[in-house]
C-alpha cells in the first residue's frame, strides 16, 4: 500500500469531519477533501509525503475551499462561509459529542434522511468506504448504492439540515443508525469488498475507537457496551485469522493466537450487558461471539447455545445464513443446506461459499463445485478469491 493510500484510509473521514464543522457543508468539505488527495497524488510521489500528513491535508483542503468560495461569494450564504474560514480559530462548543468525525457521525443520522441513507451516507463520509464496499454491505448494485448517497446529500441541502451537535436528549433517537454504521464499518474491516488485502486493520481500529467514544457518551446504553464487545472479539481473532498471508476461516483457525487482551475485555463487556437484564441486537451478536470465544476449538462449541441466541435476532437473511451455519453443526449439513437454499442471498459471496461447503460434506462434488464458481464470481478480494480456489480444488484431490 502507497503512503498515499495509508494516509487516505487514516484520515480521509477526520478531515471531512473537521471541514464541514468549520464549512457548514457537508458537500463542500468532501470536494474540498478529495481536491486536497487530488494534489497529494501528484505531488507526494517527487516532493514526499509531508512530516504531518493529516495536518496537510485539512490546511490544503481549507485553502482549496478557500479558493472556491473566493470564485463563487457571489451570494450571501458563500460569503459567510468564506469569512468563517478566514477567521481566526475559534472554541467551539461541542456539546454532548467531543469527537469530530462522531459529531459528522450523529449528524449524517438526521432523522430527515431514511435509515438505509443515513447508514450509507454516514460509510462514505465518515469511514470514507468506497461506494463498492458499502454496496457490497447492503448487498445492492453500486449504481444503486451511488444513486442513494447522492439523494441523501442532496436532501441534507434542500431540507438545510445543519452540522451541529445533537443535544443530549436527541442521541438515543439517532443512535440505532450510528450503531449500525460503526458494525459496518468493523464488517468492511473483518472481510474488505475488494483489494489484495484479507482484513483492514486499520478500519477496525476505528471502529472500536468510535464504539469507545460512544460507550463513553452513553455508557448507561447497553447496546453500545454490546457494540464494543463484538468489536473487540472480532478484533481478538486477527492473529489467527491471516497466516503467511493467507487467509483462515474460523473453522481452523490456531485460537491459542487470538489475543487475551481484547478476548478478555470482551468478554467481560459482554457479561456486563447479562448484568443489565435489556437485550439487544448488538448484544446478542457480542454473546454469539463469546461462545465462539469460549470454545477451545470449532468442534466443541456450544451450537445448541449459538441457534438458540441466533433465534432472539431479527430473522434477517444474513441471520437466517448465520444461524443455518449453526444448525449444520447441531444436526447435521443436509439439515442446514435445506435452510441455506430458502434464503435469498443471490448476490452475497458468503451464501454461495457456505452452499459450497456445505454441498462438499455432502459428497456432491459437482454442486459444490458450481457453488464455489458462483462465490467466486461475486467477490472482488483477492483473498478470499484465493482461500474460494483452495476450497474448490479440494473438491477434486
Amino acid at each position: 500500500m502507497s503512503p498515499l493510500e495509508e494516509v487516505f484510509r487514516a484520515e480521509h473521514g477526520r478531515a471531512v469531519a473537521v471541514l464541514t464543522r468549520q464549512l457548514g457543508s457537508l458537500d463542500l468539505a468532501e470536494e474540498a477533501v478529495a481536491e486536497a488527495f487530488a494534489v497529494a497524488a501528484a505531488t507526494w510521489p517527487t516532493r514526499g509525503v509531508p512530516p504531518s500528513p493529516a495536518g496537510w491535508v485539512v490546511t490544503t483542503a481549507r485553502n482549496k475551499a478557500v479558493d472556491r468560495l473566493r470564485r463563487e461569494a457571489v451570494g450571501t450564504a458563500k460569503t459567510a462561509q468564506l469569512a468563517l474560514l478566514q477567521a481566526e480559530p475559534e472554541v467551539v462548543d461541542v456539546g454532548a459529542v467531543r469527537d469530530d468525525q462522531l459529531r459528522l457521525l450523529f449528524t449524517c443520522c438526521h432523522p430527515a434522511l431514511a435509515p438505509e441513507a443515513r447508514v450509507a451516507l454516514t460509510l462514505r463520509m465518515v469511514a470514507g468506504l468506497s461506494t463498492s464496499a458499502i454496496a457490497r454491505a447492503f448487498l445492492v448494485p453500486e449504481a444503486t448504492m451511488a444513486a442513494r448517497i447522492t439523494r441523501a446529500k442532496k436532501k441534507i441541502a434542500a431540507a438545510r439540515i445543519p452540522y451541529r451537535v445533537p443535544e443530549a436528549v436527541d442521541l438515543p433517537a439517532r443512535l440505532g443508525s450510528v450503531l449500525a454504521v460503526v458494525a459496518l464499518v468493523g464488517t468492511e474491516a473483518h472481510s474488505p469488498a475488494g483489494g489484495d488485502e484479507p482484513t483492514r486493520d486499520d478500519l477496525l481500529d476505528e471502529a472500536v475507537r468510535l464504539a469507545r467514544l460512544l460507550v463513553e457518551l452513553l455508557p448507561e446504553e447497553p447496546e453500545t457496551l454490546g457494540l464494543l464487545a463484538l468489536l473487540l472479539l472480532t478484533a481478538s481473532r486477527r492473529p489467527a485469522r491471516v497466516v503467511d498471508g493467507v487467509l483462515v476461516p474460523l473453522d481452523a483457525q490456531d485460537r491459542t493466537r487470538w489475543s487475551r487482551v481484547h478476548l478478555e475485555e470482551g468478554q467481560e463487556l459482554v457479561r456486563t450487558c447479562l448484568r443489565t437484564g435489556r437485550p439487544g441486537p448488538f448484544q446478542v451478536q457480542a454473546a454469539i461471539a463469546a461462545v465462539h470465544a469460549d470454545a477451545p476449538t470449532w468442534a466443541d462449541t456450544d451450537w445448541a447455545q449459538v441457534v438458540a441466541l441466533y433465534d432472539q435476532l431479527p430473522a434477517t437473511p444474513v441471520v437466517a445464513l448465520n444461524r443455518a451455519v449453526a444448525v449444520a453443526e447441531l444436526d447435521g449439513p443436509s439439515v442446514g443446506l435445506a435452510l441455506v437454499d430458502r434464503i435469498g442471498l443471490d448476490r452475497s459471496p458468503v451464501f454461495h461459499a457456505v452452499r459450497a461447503d456445505l454441498l462438499r460434506r455432502l459428497d456432491r462434488p459437482a454442486e459444490a463445485a458450481a457453488a464455489y464458481a458462483a462465490a467466486l464470481n461475486r467477490t472482488s478480494n483477492a483473498a478470499e478469491r484465493a482461500d474460494l480456489e483452495r476450497r474448490r480444488s479440494r473438491l477434486s484431490g
